[in-house]
């Protein structure tokens, strides 16, 4: 199930990141943010791009790496409130998603 996908717009432009306990489309998404050992890259369709080892634990240096990367929208299981409102200050939604990251990312894109 995806959570927090209220108004969010695509202009086709997005990347998508994935909190992800692997390195692969396959793999889990992570239960929370700074737990996550990787962040997977998605392009706006949905196509694989890249898996970064996560920069660490703390949720500022990870928001800044996101948007480093060009990300505006991430996923995992779970984040707490100080996170989002960061991630929200930086134009990055979170999305809340328990399975597989390529499956989360496929729904992100349906709008579900």
């Amino acid at each position: 199930m995806l959570l927090g996908m209220s108004g969010v717009a695509f202009t086709g432009q997005e990347i998508i990141a994935v909190a992800a306990d692997g390195e692969t489309p396959e793999a889990s998404v992570s239960s929370r943010l700074g737990w996550a050992p990787f962040i997977l890259f998605f392009d706006a369709n949905g196509k694989f791009m890249e898996a970064s080892v996560s920069p660490g634990k703390d949720g500022l240096t990870i928001a800044d790496f996101l948007v480093k990367k060009g990300a505006t929208v991430i996923i995992a299981q779970w984040f707490g409130p100080k996170i989002v409102e960061v991630l929200k200050g930086k134009g990055i939604t979170a999305v809340t998603f328990t399975g597989s990251a390529g499956v989360a990312v496929k729904g992100v894109l349906r709008g579900k």
